[in-house]
Parts: structure tokens; C-alpha cells; sequence
């Protein structure tokens, strides 16, 4: 069972097989809860599971591929507060995907600490490098394992039964005997290692795949290069390059040497091929930087976070520095701080007025000098809220220059006073600072001005009335704060006029959603133009305690840039926000479309014909199939689901619509729904397409199950693959949809 069990292309090494005799540490989640526990690796080498030395009972387990990273020393708030108690070099923390919390650990000892992180680094690697094949083969070991109940390395009928219904298969009684009795060569009555693997095989056939190859394979057995060759071209609209593409596809995904040197695919390779990136929906070559990076910093959607230091609600969550790490990983290019006076001289960090909790700014800002270019090399821009007395704005501005030294842009790139924003490209590993200033810009360059603006850029609305009387009250603003302000000057909004009339593209507003909502219904045209030229910053109503998201759709619509969420709250607006940036490299920075770039674009959201060109897109995506459906993480007694797939179009509001297919039922294992949905796009380049399987149930709400959002403009037509997401938005493998993508151009009234 040993082939089965451990990844071929892990060595078991010293520190691999200390880890799997197991390690008494400390899980820490306070400076007061401090519990041992006895962790080990699984022999499956890709599982650790801990339990309490008291009870002895198992507590939980984890997958290596939850894994993100393995931080050393004292690099979480947690082990920070505990500095004093516990040395570094004990000291680690396991960082997960997604939003689930960290796990701090402390070793009894340097070397088994080193032990611990060595050894998930290594399995980390190979967790994050495995292809399509090796992925499958390890969630083929996580199954096997878990339905090995007395762990015997063999599997009876009854364990089979059970695997099944975990594996959300309903399959009848009779049919299940006779895949097990085919795969059982040894008639032992039990299946191990390559048994197993022969009864997963016959149970995951590709009816729909395996007729798609015959179609174009004249012997059904294999695709020669030119069969291969017209696939791509007919079918996946692969117009360049195409034999060459071929000759890769094979060398890269025939499993059988013989038919590689023969350059032919088996029915075996040609579904890997599409299981893996090239056979995805997602173009690939946009997932690396693939836009003009040039232009001004106003022409960009940019990822944006609202308060970015809570990891829960507005009212009485955590205040984290995690909050910021995790922005920055994900891309986040504007991250908000709201500055209080706190104890000492030391300005802090919360929501004031509530009972979340505090961090001291100069954490957050050392937390920016480290992680800030760590997934993007582009500009950051640091929203800064400021609340603080005089005094300690000039702690801000010290802490600000001292901690990020060359980092922290405080002049503008050529010494003058520009005339457009500078280009992501120009700005590369700044960060910016957004707040108020005293004066113009050619003041900071000239000499302080005499202009004495409000202190605060709230965007809570009470606190903004408070704000507003302490501003009559003669509080003003630090110069030395505001000669760190260069290119985002915060400037209050009193219309399109008058910023046209008295406004600098260096100058930004902050408008609340309901204010924007009603500017894109008013004004949506003189919107769309002001967004070309100025930034403009939206956040959410402070009426949303609860850290909910208003939908960023329509405000990209309407060209702002700066669209702010609560990064910690899944659902489907952040899916949107994941999805517009999931493309160009993922660096934080989408370029917007043309009509959306030109001062005098006639283009109004509300109204599709003001976007010249050709009339709408048709696209027509048939359903075909789901793999390896997830269960409903809080479904009772483990129930097998009844999937539907819902496909959502945000745009334009002409664009807004949303098909599903009919529900299977009892089967998450692999559903087909052989469903074709059509969608009318007036404005393709504002598109994103959400595809979202759900469980359902006709008492209530259906149960989301995954989902995968992208843009339009990232869309591969022909067969794909879509491998869905979870709702945190991390990756579910080998969970996916099987499609087919048909996009329509409108024909060319130039040709008729």
C-alpha cells in the first residue's frame, strides 16, 4: 500500500520521519491559553493530525495543501506577546489558505522546531508543484485513508460502501459490487494499492471525454498530431502556433513513453490536457502581466480594502495586523488605516467608537515595508484616516519615514508638479500615502502653503460630524504628515464641475456607496469622464457593522478605481473582486477599457449604445458535466448533494442576468446536465461571469457548494475545464466543471 500512501516524489527523509513518530509542542492562541498538544505526520505524508496530552482524544487535521506557508520566531501578534516567556528559535507559525486562522506553535526545543519547519517546507513544495495527475493520485490516498477504518492498508465492500457516500456517490448496490469484484485481481475479497486505483478508475470514467476523443480519433484509441492538431483548431479556436502546441501537449500530458515518441495522445492524455491549465476557461497567458503597465495610475481598476486591519466585524472584532499580510497576498494595492492617540506618545490603530481592538501603527507600517511588494512589484497606497492630536501626527509621519526609508514616496518622481498621475510602472515598490495636505502640491515643492484642511478622512458617519467640530475648533493638520501626502491629496467632492473647474488629477475623493449610486444614476457619463483623469475612492455604509460587502460591479461601471471591500467577509462581491483581479499577474492593477480611459468618452453605464462599436456578444455555454463535487461543509449526516450550476453575468446593468440548469439529484460525484444557457453582452470588456454550483433543496435556500469568477476577457472558448473555488476562494481539487464556451461576434456592418 506504500505506492498508494506516500507521494512518489516525496523522500523520506530524518526530519519527514521524526515528524511521523510525532512532537509534543504548545498550540498557543493567547498569552494565557497555551495547551500541549501531539502532533504527527500521517503516513500519507500530506496529513498532520494533533491531539490533547490529557484527553488523548484527536482534536483536528490538516492537509499539507492548506498549507500557504511556515513563518519562523516570533512573526505572529500571539508569539509576539509571549516574546519575553518563549525564545524565536522555538517558536513557528502555520499560515493557511484562505481566512482561516493561523496556528501558532512553540517546540520544546531550537531543533525540533527546525525539524517541524523544515520538514512542512519541503512538503509545502511539493504540495504546491504537484500537476493535474499527481493531485488526483493524492486525493485518491486522502479518501483511501480516511475510509480505511482499521487501517489495514486494505479495503472490504462495506469500507467501499462508506468511501462512496463520502465521495457524494449514490451508486446502486449491485453496480458497486461488480466495479469491486473487477478491480479485486487477487479475489481476496479486498482491494489495496493498484486495486484501488483500478476501481477509481472504472468509477471516474469520462463517458462525455472519452466520446469527444473518439470523435476526432480514427481508431478511438489515440489522436494522431494532426487529429490533435484539428481539436485545437475547430474546437479550442487555437489559430497560432498550432502544431507546435500540439507537439507540447503530448510531450507534456501523454502518460505512455511509446505513444510521447510516437507523438500521439492516448484517451489518457488527452483528458490530463484538459484538466490542466491549457484546458482551463481561465487564458493563461492572462494570468501573467499581460497589460500596458504605463499609463496614469487613474486608467487602472486597483485592488482595494476597507479598514483593512479587522479580521471580523466593525464593532467588536479583532484588529490584526493579519488583516494587512493577508491584503497584500492577495494583491491588495490600497490598504485603509484609521489612526487614533494611544498610550505613551504611540499613535494606534482601530475602529474608533467601537470595541475592536488595538495595534500600534508601528506595526502595521513594518508590516507594510515587509509584505507590501511581496506579490506585486506596483504601488501601494496607504489610506490613512487620520484621528490623531498634532503631537502624535508627527509620531505618524516619523514612525512613517523611519520604518519605510526609501519605500515612502515623498516627492514627486521628477520634481514637478504633474499635470496627469504617474503610470504603476513609474511607481514601482512606492508606497503613496492618501490622506490631506496642507496646500497645493507646488507647496511641498515650493514651500509650505497657508490652506488649512479638515485632519480627518472618515468615512463613518457619525464620526465625520465629530470630526467636522473639532476641525472648527482650530485642529490642524502636522506638516510634516502632510508633506508626506503627493500624489492621493484627499479632497471632499462638491461635483463634477467644480473639479474640472479647481481640481488636480494629484487630488482624490472618498465617496460612500450610496453617494456613488446615486452620482452613476444622476451623472453617469460626467462620472465615467471624471474617472478618467482623477481617482475616486468608494466605501462601504457605516451602517454595515456586520463587515458586509455593497456589490463593486457598479462601481467599476462606472470607472472608479478605487473600490473598497471588507477583505475578511467572503461571498459573492469579494468572488467579483477575485475575479476581476485574478488576471494580469495578479499584481493589484487592471487597466480599464478604452471608452472608460477618454476625457470625453460618451459612454454611460446606464445606457449601452454610448459605447461605440459593434453591437452585443453572444455567449453560449453548454453545461456538460461536474467532477468530485465538495459536500455542504454543515450538511446533515453527511447527505449527498443535489448540484445545479447557476452561471451569474455582472456588468452593465443591460448585462445583469443570471440561467441554471436543472438539479441532479443525489450525485456530486459526477453529475451531467448536458445544458446549454445563452447570454446577450452589450459591454463584454466591463463583464465578469460567475459560475456557481449549489446544493439544491426545496424547503429552503440552496447550499452553496463552489464557485469560479472571471473576467470576460479572460474567457478561452472551446471544451474547458473550471476548477472550482471554495467560498473563502481557495482552491477545491480536483473539483471542477466540464464546459463548452461558444463566444458570437456581432457581424461587421463594414462587410456586408
Amino acid at each position: 500500500m506504500a505506492s498508494l500512501l506516500c507521494n512518489a516524489r516525496i523522500q523520506l527523509t530524518d526530519t519527514l520521519e521524526q515528524m511521523q513518530q510525532g512532537t509534543l509542542m504548545r498550540k498557543v492562541k493567547s498569552k494565557s491559553w497555551k495547551k500541549q498538544r501531539f502532533f504527527k505526520l500521517q503516513d500519507d505524508c500530506m496529513t498532520i493530525w494533533y491531539q490533547s496530552k490529557r484527553t488523548g482524544k484527536t482534536e483536528s487535521a490538516f492537509s499539507i495543501s492548506d498549507v500557504e506557508t511556515v513563518r519562523e520566531g516570533h512573526q505572529s501578534e500571539v508569539l509576539q506577546s509571549l516574546a519575553e516567556e518563549f525564545p524565536p528559535e522555538r517558536c513557528f507559525t502555520i499560515v493557511f489558505y484562505g481566512r482561516r486562522g493561523n496556528l501558532d506553535l512553540i517546540a520544546g526545543s531550537a531543533e525540533e522546531a527546525q525539524c517541524w519547519v523544515q520538514g512542512l517546507r519541503q512538503l509545502i513544495e511539493v504540495a504546491t508543484t504537484m500537476d493535474q495527475r499527481e493531485k488526483i493520485d493524492q486525493w485518491i490516498r486522502d479518501w483511501f485513508q480516511k475510509a480505511d477504518k482499521n487501517k489495514d492498508g486494505r479495503m472490504n465492500f462495506k469500507e467501499v460502501q462508506r468511501l462512496l457516500k463520502m465521495m457524494n456517490v449514490d451508486m446502486n448496490e449491485d453496480h458497486a459490487l461488480r466495479l469491486f469484484q473487477d478491480a479485486d485481481k487477487s479475489e481476496s475479497g479486498t482491494l489495496e494499492g493498484e486495486e484501488f486505483v483500478l476501481f477509481y478508475k472504472a468509477l471516474t470514467q469520462r463517458e462525455e471525454v472519452l466520446s469527444l476523443f473518439q470523435e476526432f480519433s480514427e481508431d478511438g484509441k489515440k489522436l494522431t498530431l494532426l487529429e490533435l492538431v484539428d481539436f485545437l483548431r475547430q474546437e479550442q479556436l487555437e489559430d497560432e502556433g498550432t502544431e507546435e502546441m500540439a507537439m507540447e501537449l503530448i510531450d507534456k500530458y501523454e502518460p505512455s513513453e511509446t505513444a510521447r515518441v510516437r507523438h500521439v495522445l492516448s484517451a489518457d492524455g488527452f483528458l490530463m490536457y484538459l484538466c490542466s491549465p491549457e484546458g482551463s476557461i481561465f487564458n493563461p497567458q492572462h494570468r501573467a502581466l499581460w497589460q500596458d503597465m504605463n499609463q496614469p495610475l487613474c486608467h487602472y481598476f486597483i485592488s482595494s480594502s476597507h479598514n483593512t486591519y479587522l479580521i471580523e466585524d466593525q464593532l467588536r472584532g479583532q484588529s490584526s495586523i493579519e488583516g494587512y499580510i493577508r491584503a497584500l497576498k492577495r494583491g491588495c494595492r490600497c490598504l485603509e488605516v484609521d489612526c487614533w492617540d494611544g498610550p505613551n506618545g504611540e499613535p494606534m490603530v482601530y475602529h474608533g467608537h467601537t470595541f475592536t481592538s488595538k495595534i500600534p501603527f508601528r506595526e502595521v507600517v513594518s508590516t507594510l515595508g515587509k509584505y507590501a511588494f511581496k506579490a506585486s512589484d506596483y504601488p501601494v497606497i496607504l489610506s490613512l484616516e487620520n484621528h490623531c492630536s498634532m503631537e502624535q501626527q508627527e509620531v505618524l509621519a516619523q514612525q512613517l519615514k523611519d520604518i519605510l526609508g526609501e519605500q515612502l514616496l515623498t516627492t514627486t518622481i521628477d520634481g514637478h508638479v504633474p499635470s496627469h498621475l504617474p503610470s504603476p510602472e513609474e511607481l514601482k515598490h512606492k508606497i503613496l500615502l492618501k490622506g490631506k495636505k496642507i496646500g497645493r502640491l507646488e507647496d511641498t515643492l515650493d514651500g509650505p502653503g497657508d490652506e488649512v484642511p479638515d485632519v480627518s478622512d472618515d468615512d463613518n458617519g457619525a464620526e465625520a460630524e465629530e470630526e467636522r467640530r473639532r476641525a472648527k475648533d482650530k485642529e490642524t493638520l502636522a506638516q510634516a504628515l502632510s508633506d508626506c501626502v503627493i500624489y492621493c491629496k484627499n479632497v471632499s467632492f462638491r461635483g463634477f464641475q467644480e473639479a474640472r473647474s479647481h481640481s488636480r488629477p494629484s487630488e482624490i475623493s472618498s465617496l460612500s456607496e450610496a453617494k456613488a449610486r446615486k452620482l452613476i444614476r444622476d451623472a453617469g457619463n460626467e462620472f465615467v469622464r471624471h474617472n478618467a483623469w482623477q481617482l475616486t475612492r468608494i466605501y462601504p455604509s457605516g451602517m454595515r457593522t456586520d463587515s458586509s460587502n455593497y456589490s463593486p460591479q457598479e462601481m467599476w461601471n462606472a470607472g472608479c478605481q478605487i473600490v473598497a471591500l471588507n477583505f475578511q467577509t467572503a461571498g459573492t462581491e469579494m468572488d467579483l473582486c477575485d475575479g476581476l483581479f485574478s488576471q494580469n499577474g495578479c499584481c493589484g492593477y487592471v487597466l480599464k477599457p478604452p471608452f472608460m480611459r477618454d476625457e470625453e468618452t460618451l459612454f454611460n453605464p446606464s445606457d449601452p449604445s454610448s459605447r461605440e462599436g459593434p453591437g452585443p456578444i453572444t455567449l453560449t455555454i453548454q453545461v456538460i458535466s461536474g467532477q468530485q463535487l465538495p459536500k455542504v461543509a454543515n450538511s446533515k449526516d453527511g447527505a449527498i448533494i443535489d448540484p445545479l450550476v447557476r452561471v451569474e453575468i455582472h456588468g452593465v446593468p443591460a448585462d445583469q442576468a443570471h440561467q441554471e440548469t436543472k438539479y441532479i439529484e443525489n450525485n456530486g460525484f459526477n453529475p451531467r446536465w448536458d445544458e446549454t444557457l445563452q447570454f446577450q453582452l452589450h459591454v463584454p470588456e466591463l463583464a465578469l461571469v460567475r459560475f456557481v454550483v449549489e446544493d439544491y433543496d426545496k424547503t429552503s435556500r440552496n447550499d452553496f457548494v463552489g464557485q469560479f469568477t472571471l473576467a470576460f476577457a479572460n474567457i478561452k472558448p472551446g471544451y474547458r475545464h473550471i476548477h472550482l473555488l471554495s467560498k473563502d476562494g481557495t482552491s477545491i481539487p480536483p473539483s471542477s466543471l466540464f464546459v463548452h464556451i461558444r463566444i458570437t461576434e456581432p457581424p461587421d456592418p463594414e462587410q456586408d
